[in-house]
């Protein structure tokens, strides 16, 4: 039986690549910071087997090797939080901890099981996105995590080439998560621990991004468009280094690419309510 460690497995997209790849006939090992979400999981799966993994916490990185099975076919890292706020005005801890979960995290497990995967052949697939090639205002602390994750991503797959251990990034853009339908939320926890200065410094800022936050989750995709990309990235005779989920995905890489820095910036500026003073 093909096995794989999915991270991040107790909601949204990793709940649903863990899901997916049960009733495909995986055995998952579903990482989870509560064992009770795991639990859950077994109720839906009985060939899923939960494992109490915060990717931050070297403990549990530790004892993965006391888990998982010597024949691990594959690892799923999807484990991701998101810090927003204009840039200026980030707490350092706070983004200390975006980059300790979506990019050391990810490596730290990638790390750990990678004797195995080299033993197998394996895959790696690392839950990136779109967010990893375009930066936003008031999402720069995601948006440089995933760029870092990105650039790892870009070097590892090359240096793996002796293994034929296969590794690609799948880039989303939005997906109909409760991450994205909490982001309203989000940015008002953010906004209430500024100082008033702070506050009326980036007011127009802050007001477009809570905008944002609530129009994105109207155009947010299905969480299968991106299970599916997992799948062809782990079953794919020939994987491709990176995938994008669904057509407007696909197109605002290319309109991105296309456009002028200068244009890039207004737009993004406008839509924001950023104005020159």
């Amino acid at each position: 039986m093909r096995s794989v460690l999915v991270t991040g497995a107790a909601r949204g997209i990793g709940k649903a690549i863990s899901l997916r790849l049960a009733q495909q006939g995986w055995h998952v090992y579903a990482g989870v910071r509560k064992l009770s979400d795991g639990d859950a999981l077994v109720t839906e799966a009985s060939n899923i087997t939960p494992v109490l993994l915060d990717v931050a916490n070297p403990d549990h990185i530790a004892a993965l090797d006391e888990v998982l099975p010597a024949d691990l076919t594959a690892v799923v890292n999807n484990a991701g939080i998101v810090a927003d706020g204009p840039v200026e005005l980030l707490d350092l801890d706070t983004l200390r901890n975006q980059f300790e979960v979506n990019v050391f995290g990810a490596l730290a497990v990638t790390q750990a099981v990678l004797p195995r995967l080299r033993t197998t052949q394996g895959r790696i697939v690392f839950i990136s996105s779109l967010s990893g090639r375009i930066s936003t205002p008031g999402t720069g602390a995601y948006n440089s995590s995933k760029f870092a994750l990105e650039g790892l991503v870009d070097a590892l797959r090359v240096e793996l080439r002796p293994w034929k251990i296969h590794t690609a990034l799948i880039e989303p853009g939005p997906i109909a998560t409760d991450l994205w339908f909490g982001a309203t939320d989000m940015v008002d926890t953010t906004t209430a621990h500024l100082t008033d200065a702070q506050r009326d410094l980036y007011s127009a800022h802050l007001a477009g991004l809570r905008k944002m936050s609530e129009f994105v989750p109207k155009i947010a995709a299905p969480v299968a468009t991106v299970v599916t990309e997992v799948e062809k990235a782990l079953t794919a005779k020939h994987p491709r280094a990176r995938y994008v989920p669904g057509l407007p995905g696909k197109i605002q890489i290319f309109a991105t690419q296309l456009t002028p820095t200068f244009i890039l910036d207004t737009v993004f500026a406008l839509s924001s309510g950023i104005r020159r003073k």
